[in-house]
């Protein structure tokens, strides 16, 4: 049914432009947010401040005018300041922490390059809701595996070994003596070379069915000089191997399976007597109307373009989502197995179960 033009309310609709003016605003200024990183601008204008574009560009040896607009922009969107008297450009300390801070838990960049490589991907996504079919993992643009272990890697580091790990029971303990650890889904190995580095006397297996992640975690393994008692295998959740298990975790991935309950079966027979396994996913409301906010928004257009097209190229096809919500991701472990399942830890942008038999 056509929408009747004497209907429109004229302070709604504005409200509405007004609010997709602030989100093209915005994408523009991820957009160049995310060239500002490629092109070292802000770590740059960081050490350089307060700087006229003259002097950006001569610290970064770029084209003065291409870096005046850019500047422009930037201030424009408030991700840096310009004082009119000077014509000089600075940054703020929370402004330096969001835009340069690589490997602080504030820093926003890598979550720029994954959506940089959402728009990559665009094309692929478009034919997908036309097919039906998946988009695999591997077929992204790399922006993506780069962009999602950046993000992620520094809310581990903050949270995992001090937060997350303690919140179990007992499991600190089992780690500390030397334990025998899967980690699911390892991705690059961020989360593998946390726990390897906290916990020496324990063995840490990584596995991910994507190759070039496990070949880059296998470098970074070494460079963090944990190769010792680090295992990294190409290999799904469903398949890896081994038993007796005394912890097995899978960080932001289980959704994007495309069977999580046979990967919670095969978890389960792969644990040692006692052992656990932690979960941890993407922090949701158990309904759609508890979602609809910003950070539900982030999580439901990312689950759109990446984690229900993997999990749709994989077989059975189950499509979670990366707003599951723990009711229903509690169902997925019950029926892989798992009878003890309750929240041990959370942040403001994570959930962690803790599943036993």
């Amino acid at each position: 049914m056509a929408f009747n033009p004497e209907e429109i309310n004229q302070e709604k609709l504005e409200a509405l432009q007004g609010k997709v003016m602030t989100d093209v605003a915005g994408s523009m200024g991820l957009i160049l947010a995310y060239m500002g990183d490629r092109l070292d601008l802000y770590s740059a204008l960081v050490e350089v401040s307060p700087a006229t574009s003259q002097d950006l560009a001569d610290s970064t040896g770029l084209d003065e005018r291409y870096v005046r607009e850019w500047l422009a922009a930037n201030a424009g969107s408030g991700y840096i300041e310009y004082d009119a008297g000077s014509k000089k450009f600075s940054m703020t300390p929370e402004q330096a922490v969001i835009f340069s801070a690589e490997g602080h838990p504030h820093c926003m960049q890598g979550f720029f390059q994954a959506v940089v490589s959402a728009y990559l991907d665009e094309p692929k996504a478009t034919e997908a809701f036309r097919s039906g079919k998946g988009l695999p993992w591997g077929d992204h643009n790399t922006c993506l595996f780069s962009g999602t272990e950046r993000f992620f890697r520094p809310m581990y580091a903050a949270n995992l070994v001090d937060a997350w790990i303690p919140a179990l029971e007992g499991v600190r303990e089992k780690l500390e003596a030397g334990a025998k650890v899967a980690d699911v889904g390892c991705g690059h190995g961020s989360s593998t070379i946390i726990m390897a580095k906290a916990f020496p006397n324990s063995t840490i297996h990584g596995f991910d069915f994507h190759k070039p992640s496990i070949e880059q975690a296998r470098a970074r393994a070494r460079d963090a000089g944990v190769a010792s008692n680090t295992i990294f295998e190409v290999v799904t959740a469903k398949e890896y191997p081994g038993t007796g298990y005394d912890l097995v975790t899978i960080f932001d991935a289980l959704h994007d399976m495309g069977d999580p309950v046979g990967a919670s079966a095969h978890i389960l027979k792969s644990l040692g007597s006692g052992g656990t396994f932690m979960l941890v996913e993407p922090i949701a409301g158990d309904a759609l109307e508890e979602n609809l906010h910003p950070l539900g928004q982030i999580f439901y257009a990312f689950s759109t373009m990446i984690c229900t097209m993997a999990s749709k190229s994989q077989e059975v096809g189950l499509a979670l989502g990366a707003q599951a919500g723990e009711k229903r991701l509690t169902q997925v472990l019950r029926e892989g197995g798992f009878t003890h399942i309750r929240r041990a830890a959370e942040t403001p942008t994570n959930m962690v179960l803790e599943a036993r038999a």
